[in-house]
């Protein structure tokens, strides 16, 4: 008789609920150190190993969703909770994102997170057959190795476990908006939806494999475009920030002053003035000599990207100031005084201007 009362005895959710988080709300700040640590020590190492991606997230659980979690009800026995344990049974109470934007990336971000950490589970979520099919994500229950836990700073985050989770940026978007309209059904989405949800998981998967392979296109069109500027086939190099870079650094020496940004904003200028490969620049600066150019301009030698300009505006003369994008600017006339001046100085030291239009040449 006692063990058929015991066993009709329902269990309290909500008191289990609230012990929960009366528990964690004074381990919450300890896990919140531990994913803000988690993210330094990924930033670090994603950066000194070269990685580019798009951005690193880090969060510790809210106190809300805790208590929700240690409420679920276990699935073989809708009396008793999924967690007797919640704050030893949980394994993502902190917990780490990293988006990349390129599929490639995963398997080098996976090697930095098995360097650097104890990996004590990875499961890869686009491998699962049931209804979380689509949901493209790899995650990563870890704990601090034992070189850092030696270390004072991180000491605190023994055996404290953490969730990685690592997905491209498209696989995030998918994953976010799949979490947002199911939490907001409260109940399980329909079949229908849920056929849509797996059919654009799909579709993503192939649009994540196409920029996988626009960007190894895009490499190899560098490396060929930096290969055909060294070996001198000008004719075949597109203008391009990259081409830029290496034309110049080529033609008049490297200079570390010059930023990405400057060579993105005057390849723009150099298509907008009308070419189109590097043949036509060698061809417009062909025989000038920058440094003296320079000199004569502005009194001493200036960095790589003024020399360059100076050089076009002597090889194009008259066609520098039609072409030029600042011609079309409503200062224009401004700008027209400022090359006239510098004109002026390179008639003076007897310097000869030329007259090249790539649009007709």
């Amino acid at each position: 008789m006692s063990e058929y009362l015991t066993s009709e005895i329902e269990f309290d959710f909500e008191e289990h609920k609230q012990k929960t988080i009366l528990e964690y709300l004074q381990l919450q700040p300890q896990y919140e150190a531990f994913s803000s640590s988690l993210k330094s020590i990924l930033e670090h190492c994603l950066e000194q190993s070269g990685v580019y991606y798009h951005s690193i997230e880090a969060r510790a659980k809210s106190i809300q969703s805790v208590g929700e979690k240690a409420a679920r009800p276990s699935k073989s026995d809708p009396n008793r909770p999924r967690y007797t344990e919640p704050l030893k049974e949980i394994t993502d109470l902190a917990g780490v994102r990293i988006i990349t934007f390129f599929t490639s990336t995963l398997q080098q971000v996976d090697e930095i997170i098995k360097r650097e950490f104890v990996v004590l589970e990875r499961s890869d979520k686009s491998e699962l057959l049931d209804e979380k099919l689509g949901y493209l994500s790899i995650h990563y229950l870890v704990t601090l190795n034992h070189n850092r836990n030696n270390l004072l700073e991180y000491s605190r985050f023994n055996q404290l476990i953490a969730e990685i989770q690592v997905r491209t940026i498209l696989q995030h978007a998918w994953a976010e908006i799949e979490h947002d309209i199911q939490y907001k059904s409260e109940v399980a989405i329909t079949k229908s939806i849920r056929r849509r949800f797996t059919d654009l998981a799909g579709l993503l998967e192939i649009a994540d494999r196409e920029f996988q392979s626009i960007q190894e296109e895009d490499e190899k069109s560098r490396n060929e475009s930096r290969a055909n500027v060294r070996e001198g086939r000008l004719a075949e190099v597109e203008i391009t920030p990259d081409a830029l870079k290496e034309y110049l650094n080529k033609k008049f020496g490297i200079d570390g002053r010059m930023t990405d940004f400057s060579y993105r904003y005057f390849a723009s200028h150099l298509i907008e003035m009308g070419f189109s490969d590097f043949k036509q620049i060698d061809d417009c600066i062909n025989g000038l000599d920058s440094i003296s150019i320079s000199r004569t301009i502005w009194g001493q030698r200036q960095g790589q990207l003024s020399r360059f300009e100076d050089a076009l505006l002597t090889g194009m003369g008259e066609n520098f100031k039609r072409l030029h994008p600042y011609a079309q600017r409503e200062n224009r006339e401004e700008w027209y005084s400022f090359w006239d001046s510098r004109f002026k100085k390179l008639e003076e030291a007897g310097i000869e201007i030329g007259n090249y239009d790539p649009n007709v040449s």
